[in-house]
């Protein structure tokens, strides 16, 4: 079993194989992860959206939910994520003109024994391509970009904060 430490690959055995983690000896605790997000449009997109006038419905109410569900099924989507009893995720979205489009947050939260980076920066991704699926009849030149982990708690890895956050 390879050691965690920085600058290590952990899903990678001694042979250069792909390997899931054991992380049956590690300490329950409570990890809390941060992920962020953008979806760029044109102005009138994001006034479509804001004004509900989308052919397919509540864009942001919609991309909420399938974020959240999202990070749910991230151990479906991702090799060698674990399955996690998550306690907690939650989804923001909110209009950023200067971009312009929409700004996605997602915080995933349990008490276990793996983080929950992974299932909060699955949840910005889908809410991402959830936008853009409902809104592409109007607007089929939006970038979806900045994804990033912004900060992490718990575990014995210790606290992360992006510093340019």
């Amino acid at each position: 079993m390879m050691a965690e430490k920085a600058g290590t690959l952990t899903h990678i055995d001694a042979s250069g194989e792909a390997n899931m983690v054991d992380v049956g000896d590690k300490a329950e605790t409570v990890r809390i992860a941060v992920a962020e997000g953008f979806i760029r449009m044109a102005p009138a997109t994001l006034d479509l959206i804001l004004k509900g006038d989308a052919k397919k419905g509540d864009v942001i109410g919609t991309a909420r939910l399938a974020g959240i569900m999202a990070a749910k099924q991230t151990s479906s989507l991702i090799p060698l994520c674990h399955p996690l009893m998550l306690t907690k995720v939650a989804v923001e979205i909110r209009e950023d003109r200067a971009l312009p489009g929409l700004r996605v947050e997602a915080m995933a939260k349990l008490t276990g024994r793996t983080g929950v980076e992974m299932e909060a920066l699955t949840a910005v991704s889908v809410a991402c391509l959830t936008i853009y699926d409902m809104a592409k009849a109007a607007d089929r030149e939006m970038e979806i970009g900045g994804i990033r982990l912004v900060e992490k708690s718990g575990g014995r890895s210790g606290d992360y904060k992006r510093a340019n956050a």
